[in-house]
């Protein structure tokens, strides 16, 4: 069993066994038993309205003991809560399957995560290179001469 706080400092547990996959189902028609075949591991990883609806309904027993809503618990996530909930939920769901499918899944979500850390990667240097700055520089200068450019004569009217 993993576990994540969300924003309202609740503490939940997310436990994937098949009473928890056929609620997920049951309420959201999602199969997490697809995490194997097709590309349910990249959508929960990067669709967090869905991440968060499977987390809920997961969890569904906790948040009714609780007396918490879908939509309570969906105001309580955001930022690090949803990093933490998709930590806790993918981890969750590769450890309930058999240890050959395990081994897959998790070399599955190795290679998900150091692809989303390449991509973090990459944009932080496209957005730190000094050529960006400069390009930035240039358009604001183009819009601004531009703007103080005084209109051509020739759309004046013609001279008597």
């Amino acid at each position: 069993m993993k576990q994540f706080t969300d924003n309202a400092k609740r503490t939940w547990t997310v436990e994937v066994n098949v009473a928890a996959i056929k609620r997920v189902k049951s309420l959201l028609d999602v199969n997490l038993l697809e995490a194997l075949e097709g590309d349910l591991l990249d959508e929960l990883a990067h669709d967090m309205v869905l991440l968060c609806d499977v987390i809920y309904a997961i969890c569904k027993p906790e948040a009714d003991a609780l007396a918490i809503t879908d939509e309570e618990f969906g105001r309580a996530m955001a930022g690090d809560a949803i990093d933490s909930a998709t930590t806790a939920l993918l981890e969750e769901l590769v450890e309930f399957f058999p240890l050959a499918k395990r081994r897959v899944l998790t070399k599955a979500l190795a290679k998900m995560r150091n692809v989303d850390e390449k991509a973090i990667a990459y944009a932080e240097a496209k957005l730190d290179d000094p050529e960006l700055d400069k390009k930035i520089d240039d358009a604001l200068t183009a819009l601004s001469d531009s703007a103080t450019t005084s209109p051509d004569d020739s759309d004046s009217p013609p001279a008597d």
